[in-house]
């Protein structure tokens, strides 16, 4: 990701964060981050040095408040917001344009993200399926009696056909068979509930 603030941005925007009220450094980075939407979190070693430069040049005041500093804009630090205002208008317009940026980003790399979990899970599906149907294929051909379940089902369409062809076809012929084989199919899957 390109850098979200370009040379001098940071400082004036830290400035302004300061101007909205005091804040804790840990308060100031979070502010960052809520103004990115959470797409961009600034790292410690980002802000305090840069608030600790600040402080320097008197545009900020620190106070330490038990184990936390609170920060604060001095008049100095006000003076520099007021001159610079043209080039915070600017910022906070550039700020938006990259929190669009982010977000259109995030977007596409969720839905890539998404539709490789798709296919991926799609394709977990269908080997799971894979391998179930050849664990079970295995086992039945490693059966007797599934070989001769086969047989069995072999012969009856084969004695269906050659009652077809000696009594011709039948319509009434072929809705009893069918019913004889509905029947059969019907009690193998009961075997299963």
């Amino acid at each position: 990701m390109s850098p979200v603030f370009a040379h001098g941005q940071l400082r004036l925007y830290l400035l302004a964060s300061l101007e909205e009220e005091p804040r804790h450094g840990y308060d100031v980075m979070r502010a960052l981050q809520d103004r990115f939407g959470g797409m961009y979190t600034p790292s410690a070693g980002t802000v305090y040095p840069r608030l600790a430069r600040l402080e320097e040049e008197g545009m900020i005041s620190r106070s330490d408040a038990g184990r936390k500093a609170v920060y604060q804009i001095t008049d100095a630090g006000r003076a520099e917001l007021a001159r610079r205002q043209p080039e915070l208008e600017a910022l906070e317009s550039e700020l938006d344009d990259s929190v669009a940026q982010l977000a259109r980003e995030a977007r596409q790399q969720v839905r890539g993200t998404a539709r490789t979990l798709k296919a991926e899970l799609a394709a977990a599906a269908r080997t799971a399926r894979r391998e179930a149907t050849e664990a079970v294929d295995a086992r039945w051909a490693a059966s007797p009696l599934a070989r001769d379940i086969d047989l069995s089902v072999t012969r009856l369409r084969d004695e269906t056909r050659r009652l077809i062809r000696r009594r011709g076809v039948d319509e009434q012929l072929l809705a009893a068979v069918r019913e004889v084989i509905e029947a059969a199919r019907d009690t193998v899957r009961a075997l299963s509930e």
